[in-house]
């Protein structure tokens, strides 16, 4: 079995704590001849502890892809978080892991906590890898500002709809990842033909309103931009679903079924609803050339 020294979290939105916790488990793989790996869950623990779904800053997909593509990490462990996972004594989870998945070494933040109850923390975890002769690190509170980084407060920044503030707490854009769906062509009728994607249920959208985006499609090395709508859409639609609807800058081909990455980079205005459709096409084209302007493209 391949050694493996393990950073353990649930590394939601992947963010700049976290960026010192993956960077340390490669760290120490590379020293002791080990592989690195990021052991996460399909769902936040204490949606099922609380019994309170907690909202997600990224999928697992997005999760699993930001740690790729940022740090270059391939051995992502995503374990299934059920009742059997909740109710593990805290040194069985350390003996399991060093035992099934090749542990050799641990990697954890500073408030780590693990096992039934909670009952495992960063001092037990120290005590009981070195028992097995493991190692292992603890990562001291990340800040930014002069603030504690968090997923927490990452929730918070992006459900307020600032989200060049979350990109500095992230390390990098808040990202969404979707196959593009169809919708209902009003755009294409607009003269502004747009892409539809949704948020995964349990992911958090940020606050409804107009963002300017970087849109990767199917993980090409172009990026390119785009005005996209957060929200349902008021003005042509009373479903009430949310929808990021985006229309692509100086883009003419069919995206249908694509695998698209999108990337919040600054919200321009709150989603609103207009008299009519002209005025909402109006509108359209005033999003366009602001967020010209933030990339610096010229015309």
């Amino acid at each position: 079995m391949e050694k493996r020294v393990i950073a353990l979290g649930f590394f939601d939105g992947v963010h700049l704590g976290h960026a010192e916790l993956i960077k340390k488990a490669k760290e120490r793989a590379g020293s002791i001849g080990a592989r690195p790996a990021v052991l996460t869950f399909d769902r936040h623990p204490d949606s099922l502890v609380s019994g309170k779904e907690v909202e997600l800053i990224s999928s697992p997909e997005d999760r699993a892809e930001l740690i790729r593509r940022y740090f270059g990490v391939e051995d992502i462990i995503s374990l299934r978080f059920d009742e059997g996972m909740m109710k593990m004594p805290w040194d069985k989870f350390v003996e399991w892991l060093a035992g099934d998945l090749g542990a050799v070494g641990f990697v954890a933040g500073h408030d780590f906590r693990f096992g039934w109850k909670g009952e495992g923390d960063t001092e037990k975890l120290k005590s009981k890898s070195a028992e097995a002769g493991l190692c292992c690190d603890i990562i001291p509170r990340v800040e930014l500002d002069g603030v504690t980084v968090s997923s927490t407060y990452i929730r918070s920044l992006l459900k307020a709809g600032d989200v060049e503030t979350a990109a500095r707490f992230l390390g990098h854009p808040h990202t969404l990842t979707d196959s593009v769906r169809f919708g209902y062509r009003l755009g294409s009728k607009l003269g502004t033909p747009t892409i539809n994607m949704r948020f995964e249920q349990g992911v958090l959208a940020p606050a409804y309103g107009v963002y300017a985006a970087r849109v990767t499609i199917d993980g090409e090395s172009l990026r390119r931009f785009a005005v996209t709508n957060v929200g349902v859409r008021p003005t042509v639609s009373g479903e009430g679903t949310v929808s990021v609807e985006s229309y692509i800058l100086d883009y003419d081909g069919n995206l249908y079924g694509k695998r698209v990455r999108l990337e919040f980079m600054r919200f321009m205005r709150p989603e609103r609803r207009f008299e009519n459709v002209d005025a909402l096409k109006e509108q359209i084209f005033r999003d366009r050339k602001e967020t010209e302007k933030y990339f610096g493209i010229e015309k």
